[in-house]
């Protein structure tokens, strides 16, 4: 079977290997239809990704092979969503809310990884929630989008937003128009986007109605917004890049009080020089938000099924796995690209 790697700095590789054989009575073999790929793939690939996982490929909807005969509720031919990675629930960081920083999160994982034509999903995972039946009618198209909403509706709970509420993001790939979709569903006030994709910015615009700003044409944007927003600023920026320049820009443009998410990949190692005096008497909130757990997961699953969101038009290119390098680069080079999913078969 085919299943895709990183082989260095900008180089991946469609290798065949032997397909994967479950080690446990818990575990569940799936065969990957549909799987998106996340500026955290790109960062694995062209970057230095900060997490210990190398892995490709976290956003895989697919249907059941095989089953363990402990892995009860499940049977070949269930269509399915597979979270990746999957924390213990019982912890003091579970305990606290803190799903992603379990310490067993990081170590849980699909094998051989999610851009594979068929892979495990461990009995860890399938135990504690990471295998969910998809809902009558959601495509697999819809489901590669599950797991980057999740983690988008994760950053919105942490925020404290309150409807009318005018927002920024700050990028205006695949994640940032999810956090616009999630702004416009949830009644936010004015919604501004920033980018350097001139593409990305006109198909947020149409599709959205949202007002745009090329960050190297208008490099006074953040001025923009705050003199729009009355001089306040925006309630809270969406940082949905890895920049660290567009970080600074968030803090210009947010109102005092008001709340900046980091919700981009920082490359590691990343630095940012910045005047904390400023930080303090304006009570900024800088917030991390890293992945999600099974909560925002069941979260995003609702919102697609019940059609709260219209969520699949994102998808702009769809490549089969023998083409995947080909799905990378498109993806990372984002000409006439939105969301790139790799797929095998039929994905309906």
């Amino acid at each position: 079977m085919k299943a895709v790697f990183v082989k260095g700095h900008s180089a991946v590789s469609v290798d065949e290997i032997k397909a994967p054989e479950m080690a446990s009575e818990g575990d569940v073999l799936v065969r990957m239809r549909a799987c998106g790929l996340c500026g955290s793939d790109l960062e694995k690939v062209y970057g230095e990704y900060g997490m210990s996982s190398g892995r490709l490929g976290h956003e895989p909807a697919g249907e059941v092979v095989a089953v363990g005969k402990n892995a009860k509720g499940f049977a070949p031919g269930d269509r399915v969503f597979i979270h990746h990675h999957v924390p213990c629930y019982s912890c003091h960081y579970c305990l606290h809310g803190d799903y992603t920083m379990c310490p067993e999160y990081q170590k849980s994982n699909i094998a051989p990884c999610g851009l594979a034509e068929q892979f495990i999903v461990p009995e860890w995972n399938v135990s504690r929630g990471g295998l969910i039946k998809l809902p009558a009618g959601m495509t697999f198209d819809e489901a590669s989008l599950v797991e980057p909403l999740a983690c988008c509706i994760r950053a919105w709970n942490k925020c404290n937003f309150q409807r009318g509420d005018d927002i920024a993001v700050l990028g205006a790939g695949p994640a940032g128009l999810m956090h616009v979709i999630l702004a416009k569903a949830f009644g936010a006030g004015r919604v501004f986007v920033s980018d350097i994709n001139d593409f990305r910015l006109d198909f947020a615009r149409k599709k959205y109605g949202v007002e745009t700003f090329n960050s190297i044409s208008t490099p006074d944007f953040a001025q923009k917004i705050k003199e729009q927003t009355g001089g306040r600023g925006v309630d809270i920026a969406v940082v949905a890049t890895g920049s660290t320049k567009a970080l600074l820009q968030s803090f210009d443009m947010t109102r005092r009080a008001g709340k900046i998410m980091l919700f981009g990949v920082p490359s590691k190692g990343s630095a940012v020089s910045y005047d904390m005096s400023k930080l303090y008497s304006n009570e900024h909130s800088l917030i991390p938000s890293y992945a999600a757990s099974e909560v925002e997961t069941n979260q995003a699953i609702k919102l697609i099924a019940e059609k709260r969101i219209e969520i699949a038009s994102l998808i702009t290119h769809r490549f089969d796995i023998s083409d995947a390098s080909e799905a990378i680069k498109c993806a990372h080079e984002a000409k006439d690209a939105m969301k790139v999913i790799v797929t095998t078969g039929n994905n309906i």
